[in-house]
């Protein structure tokens, strides 16, 4: 079994000094500038179909540094604003490649305040972080041990809307292993009710942890409304309380897809989902609230980079698969069934609860992706007899 190498970054929580904090929340600001200035002269040239790179921009930032307005600019440590250069040509790139939508301006009030440091911006020694600017070492909360004589090699620090100031440490993991082998197979079909069914016949409760905070959530979103709009300090205060709230909601969902998606590839060597359209979905309007707090997209993305790692397989079968519908005995379609119908009978005498039968069909249509490339969807036949699927197995990297 051959070795791999994992970059993990370990988020902490850690608590500032007033002079931290102002050194951070000065740098973000600055950090946000950068990225406007560098993407107007870019958006610029973009429209006289020219192209400026980030090398050009860095010497613009040399140059802002020394006029008067931008002065401010040498305050702060020059390593996350060169970072937040990349970044606008990271974004760029991915345009270009058509992977993403053109970049856009950062908002003060919208936009994620955050900042890059590399090697030469921070000190790590004796568990203790000190960045760039700063005389004392960051207040960090282990919650967690790094790896193993691990030296981070970038540190991200940003603060969220609840005011919750994070350090996140990039650095390579060991123990991040491919897992023995197994004939384990499972099917996974996504709903509501349950967060998911899988074809063993058991059957995750769904926690809807938004529901729980509902109430909760509706106060503090009425003492904002009453709030007169502006930057006052009481609509300040009273939307940090909405967003303390969200915060907790997300904080929970997170964990329980974490541990839920572990296990799902700990115990199982291939796993079978549907490629299930969520952006489309949530326009739905009397679902998209349930849809959202389910987090499905974030439940596969967790399930494909986590079989990345662990030698797992993750296949994706169409959408369009009439899971629900086809007996996963006889084989046989049934012409309806309503969202409400939640256990039916075939014709051929077999009982089935809607979701478990529902995963067993994704698990044998996966497998038959899987080995030959085909599947069995019964309503859609090609002229030599086998049926046409847009089942894809998630490939790992070599």
């Amino acid at each position: 079994m051959r070795a791999i190498h994992v970059k993990r970054a370990f988020k902490y929580r850690f608590y500032p000094t007033d002079a931290q904090a102002a050194e951070l929340s000065c740098t973000f600001g600055c950090v946000r500038k950068v990225y406007n200035l560098a993407l107007a002269p870019r958006t610029e040239a973009w429209t006289r179909q020219e192209r400026v790179n980030y090398s050009q921009t860095s010497a613009m930032l040399t140059a802002w540094k020394k006029t008067e307005d931008l002065a401010y600019l040498n305050n702060v440590s020059s390593v996350p604003l060169q970072q937040a250069l990349r970044h606008l040509q990271t974004a760029f790139a991915g345009f270009f490649g058509k992977r993403a939508k053109y970049p856009r301006f950062k908002s003060r009030k919208k936009s994620r305040k955050s900042a890059e440091y590399t090697t030469s911006a921070f000190r790590f020694r004796d568990g203790k972080l000190t960045l760039a600017k700063m005389t004392e070492p960051l207040d960090i909360v282990w919650s967690r041990p790094l790896p193993e004589g691990a030296s981070p090699s970038t540190v991200t620090v940003s603060q969220d809307a609840a005011g919750r100031w994070f350090v996140s440490l990039l650095c390579e993991d060991p123990s991040v292993q491919p897992l023995p082998a197994t004939d384990a197979a499972v099917g996974i079909d996504a709903g509501l009710d349950h967060l998911i069914a899988l074809s063993t016949g058991e059957k995750i409760v769904n926690p809807r942890h938004e529901r729980r905070d509902r109430v909760r959530l509706a106060k503090a979103q009425r003492q904002l409304a009453r709030k007169a709009k502006g930057d006052g300090a009481n609509r300040a205060k009273s939307r940090r309380k909405v967003t303390r709230v969200y915060a907790r909601i997300a904080d929970r969902r997170r964990d329980h897809l974490h541990r839920l998606t572990t296990r799902l590839v700990r115990e199982n060597q291939t796993i079978v989902i549907e490629d299930l359209a969520v952006r489309n979905m949530v326009k739905n309007g009397s679902l998209a609230r349930a849809i959202s707090d389910a987090a499905w997209a974030e439940f596969r993305r967790m399930l494909e980079y986590k079989a990345q790692w662990y030698g797992r397989e993750v296949i994706a079968i169409d959408r369009w698969f009439p899971s629900s519908k086809l007996c996963s005995v006889c084989g046989s379609l049934q012409d309806k069934m309503p969202l409400h119908v939640r256990t039916w009978t075939c014709d051929c005498g077999a009982t089935h609860d809607r979701d478990v039968n529902a995963a067993k069909n994704i698990l044998a249509v996966g497998l038959t992706a899987s080995v030959c490339g085909a599947g069995v969807r019964p309503q859609r036949s090609t002229p030599d007899g086998q049926s046409a699927m847009k089942q894809k197995p998630l490939q790992r990297e070599p």
